[in-house]
C-alpha cells in the first residue's frame, strides 16, 4: 500500500528543486556535516539531536535522503540526560535490533561503554538482557563521529520555532462522516527562533524533554528540557495550530554525588561481565577496561525524613499534575506506594572514567536542595556525600498517538513525523527505535514506497510501535521483556538474522555489515547441519544439545573432531538456544500464522465505524480516534472487546458492507 504522495505537493517541491523526486533521492558520494547555513532546501528535516533524531537522521542519510538536523547546540548530539547507560531488560533488546538495521547506539555503546553486564542470565536466553554503563563524555562523541560518515546530513545548529505548513487541496468526494481521517495540511519546512527558513516536504519531530519543557526542584522551577539547555516552546504552539491536541508528562532524574565522599566499604561491590558481550555485531570484542559499580539501600531514617517533607515536593503539592513513569518512580512515590517496603535499592554508577560524578540510580526526586542533601546523607556508605548536582523532575509536551500512524507519520499533517518522548515514551533505547522507523519511512514516503512497519513478531520495535498505536500511553511507555508475547522469538542473540536481510533490502546495511552477516549465517548453518549427527557421552547431539546443562565449550568439542577447525563461541551459543527453544518456537509460529489471519486483513483508512452496526459506542470511538490498519490491530485497541472484532469482521467481509464504507 504506502502513503499517497499527493501530485500537488510533488509538483511544487520537483519545480523548487529542479529536477525530478525519482532522480533526486540516490547515494551520495561524498558526506560532510555543514555546521554553518550554506544552503536551504532539504529532503528531509529532523528536530532535534537526541537518541531519536541522530538514528533519524543516520537511517535516511544512509537510504540516499539529503538530510538537515537541527540542533540547539551541536556538541550536545547523543548526550545522556539522565542516566548514562544503555540497554536494560527490553530495552537491550531494543539496541540489538537497532543495530541489525544497520543503526548507531550498538556502535556508540561498544565504543563508550565503561561496563557490561548480561541481566538476566538466572533465566532462560528469551530474556536475557544487554546492559552497559557509558561514559556520558565519551558517549556522546561516539555518536557524533559516527555521524560523520553520514553520506548527506547537514547538522545547523538554531532552535526551530515553527513548522511551516499549507493547506491540503479540498477532496469532494470524501464524505463528512470520514474526512476526519484525511490529512488537512502538509509540511513545507521549518522556520527557527532566528527567522531562517528551511525548506523540506518531510520534517521529523524529535524534541525528547524539551517541547514546553518545565524543571522543578522543590519550588523552584526552571524552563528548560535538561540542565543548563532551554525548552522549545513555539513548537508547541505550532503543532496545536495544526490540529494535533497535546498531553503533558513528567519525568525525573536523580542527584549526583562526589565520587570521593563515599564509603565504598560499606556498599556492595557490583562488577561488570568477565568477557563482556558487545552490543553491535561489528564489534569482535571490548577491549576498554571495566568500572565498578555499586549497591546501597535506603532506610526507615531515609524514609520518615522524606514522608516529613512530602508537602514541599511539586508531585504531593499540586505544583505538579502531569503523569510520571509508574515503572521508574521517584524516590517520593516509592514511600508513598510502597510503605510496606523498609528500603529500596540504590545503584551508585560512575557516569565515566574521568568524571568525578556518581548517578545515584533509584532515588529520583524533585524535592528541594536541603531535603535532597538530608536525605541522602542518611544512606549507609553516603554520610558524607557532596550532592554536585540536585535531582529534578521535568514537565514536557507530548503528542498522543491516536493521533498517529503506525509509520510514525501524523495523521493530521501529510509529511509530518514524531519519534521519541514526543510519543510517551521514555528512554534512549525506545527513542533510538522509534527514530529509526521514522527515518526510514520518512524515505519511504518521499519514494512512494512501502511503508516499514515491524510485526510484533518480528522485533520489540513492533511490538513497541504497535504499543504506541493501538494503546496510546498516558503515562511514559517503556518496553519489557512482558510486553512481547513471542519474546521466545524476539531474542538478543538473534537479531541481526532477524533484522539484517530487512535492513539491506532498505538499504541501511553497508558492504562490509553484509559480508560478516553472511559468514556468520553461513557459519550457523554449517554448525547446525554438523549437529545433525553424532553425540556426547552417547546421547545424540539433538537430543543432548536441549539439556541445561550443555555448554558451548562441549559442543565445540564434539564437533572439532568433524570441523577440524575452532568455532565462534557466540554462535555455538545461539545453535544451543536455538535447540533449546525449538519446540516452544514452533508452537509459536503455529500461533503467528493463526495471529496472520487476522494482522492480514486490511481495514479502509475512511471506513465509517460510527455507522456499522454491532459496535458499542466506545469501539465506535476508539476505532474512529485511531483509524487501525488491519483487523488485528483493531483487536489491541483498549476498549475493543472479541464482540466487535466478530460484529467488525462480518461487516466488512459482507458484499453489501464493502460497498456500503
Amino acid at each position: 500500500m504506502g502513503v499517497r504522495f499527493l501530485p500537488q505537493l510533488a509538483y511544487s517541491y520537483r519545480n523548487s528543486h529542479n529536477t525530478r523526486r525519482g532522480d533526486r533521492i540516490g547515494p551520495k558520494l561524498i558526506g560532510a556535516i555543514n555546521y554553518g547555513m550554506t544552503r536551504t532546501r532539504y529532503d528531509i528535516i529532523i528536530i532535534g539531536g537526541g537518541h531519536a533524531g541522530v538514528e533519524a537522521a543516520w537511517a535516511a542519510s544512509r537510504m540516499g535522503a539529503d538530510v538537515a538536523l537541527i540542533t540547539m547546540q551541536r556538541e550536545a548530539i547523543g548526550r545522556m540526560s539522565c542516566n548514562p547507560a544503555i540497554g536494560g531488560l527490553g530495552k537491550g533488546q531494543i539496541v540489538r535490533e537497532v543495530d541489525a538495521l544497520g543503526g548507531l547506539m550498538g556502535l556508540a555503546i561498544d565504543q563508550a561503554g565503561i561496563q557490561f553486564r548480561m541481566l538476566n542470565r538466572s533465566k532462560g536466553p528469551a530474556v536475557w538482557a544487554p546492559r552497559a554503563q557509558a561514559d556520558k563524555t565519551l558517549y556522546p562523541k561516539a555518536v557524533q563521529e559516527l555521524l560523520q560518515h553520514a553520506p548527506s546530513l547537514d547538522i545547523i545548529e538554531g532552535s526551530a520555532e515553527s513548522i511551516l505548513t499549507e493547506d491540503m487541496p479540498s477532496c469532494s468526494s470524501v464524505s463528512s462522516d470520514t474526512s476526519a481521517q484525511q490529512p488537512k495540511k502538509s509540511v513545507q519546512g521549518v522556520e527557527l527562533v532566528d527567522g531562517r527558513r528551511l525548506i523540506a516536504p518531510v520534517v521529523i519531530v524529535t524534541t525528547g524533554t524539551f517541547l514546553r519543557g518545565l524543571m522543578h526542584c522543590g519550588t523552584s522551577q526552571t524552563k528548560g528540557g535538561r540542565v543548563g539547555e532551554e525548552a522549545a516552546s513555539g513548537l508547541s504552539v505550532s503543532l496545536k495550530a495544526m490540529g494535533l491536541s497535546l498531553g503533558r508528562l513528567k519525568t525525573g532524574t536523580p542527584p549526583r554525588i562526589h565520587r570521593d565522599t563515599i564509603n565504598y566499604d560499606v556498599c556492595s561491590v557490583q562488577p561488570g561481565d568477565d568477557v563482556p558481550t558487545p552490543f553491535s555485531h561489528m564489534t569482535d570484542a571490548i577491549l576498554q577496561p571495566q568500572m565498578n559499580c555499586w549497591i546501597t539501600w535506603t532506610n526507615e531514617d531515609v524514609h520518615n525524613r522524606i514522608r516529613d517533607n512530602l508537602h514541599l515536593a511539586p508531585m504531593y503539592s499540586g505544583q505538579i499534575e502531569s503523569s510520571g513513569p509508574r515503572y521508574c518512580p521517584s524516590i517520593e512515590d516509592k514511600v508513598v506506594r510502597f510503605a510496606d517496603k523498609s528500603k529500596h535499592q540504590i545503584f551508585l554508577e560512575p557516569e565515566g572514567y574521568d568524571d568525578e560524578r556518581v548517578y545515584c540510580n533509584g532515588i529520583s526526586t524533585s524535592l528541594p536542595g536541603d531535603v535532597q542533601q538530608a536525605f541522602v546523607r542518611q544512606v549507609p556508605g553516603l554520610a558524607q556525600a557532596k550532592i554536585l548536582q540536585l535531582g529534578y523532575a521535568v514537565e514536557y509536551d507530548f503528542v498522543p498517538t491516536h493521533q498517529t500512524k503506525v509509520t510514525l507519520e501524523t495523521k493530521a499533517v501529510s509529511g509530518l513525523f514524531l519519534a521519541g518522548q514526543i510519543n510517551g515514551t521514555s528512554g534512549y533505547e525506545e527513542a533510538a527505535g522509534q527514530g529509526l522507523v521514522a527515518g526510514v519511512n520518512a524515505v519511504q514516503w518521499l519514494n512512494q514506497g512501502e511503508p516499514f512497519v515491524l510485526g510484533r513478531d518480528e522485533a520489540y520495535i513492533g511490538v513497541m510501535v504497535d504499543d504506541l498505536i493501538t494503546k496510546p500511553p498516558s503515562e511514559p511507555y517503556r518496553m519489557f521483556t512482558s510486553r512481547a508475547e513471542y519474546r521466545l522469538l524476539l531474542r538478543s542473540d538473534n537479531a541481526d538474522i532477524r533484522l539484517t536481510p530487512i535492513g539491506q533490502r532498505l538499504g541501511l546495511i553497508d558492504d562490509k555489515r553484509w559480508e560478516k552477516f553472511k559468514c556468520r549465517r553461513d557459519t550457523l548453518s554449517h554448525i547446525e547441519s554438523l549437529c545433525g549427527s553424532g553425540g556426547v557421552a552417547g546421547i545424540p547431539l539433538a537430543t543432548w544439545m536441549r539439556r541445561p546443562e550443555a555448554s558451548a565449550a562441549e559442543l565445540a568439542s564434539a564437533l572439532y573432531a568433524r570441523n577440524q577447525q575452532p568455532l565462534c563461541t557466540d554462535v555455538l551459543d545461539q545453535v544451543l538456544i536455538d535447540a533449546k527453544y525449538a519446540g516452544y518456537v514452533q508452537r509459536q509460529a503455529q500461533q503467528i500464522q493463526r495471529f496472520k489471519k487476522l494482522e492480514g486483513f486490511g481495514l479502509p483508512a475512511d471506513a465509517n465505524y460510527a455507522a456499522m452496526p454491532g459496535l458499542r459506542l466506545e469501539a465506535r470511538q476508539q476505532l474512529t480516534a485511531i483509524a487501525p490498519s488491519t483487523l488485528g490491530q483493531a483487536s489491541r485497541i483498549t476498549g475493543i472487546n472479541p464482540a466487535d472484532v466478530t460484529a467488525l469482521w462480518v461487516h466488512l467481509t459482507t458484499h453489501a458492507s464493502r460497498k456500503a464504507i
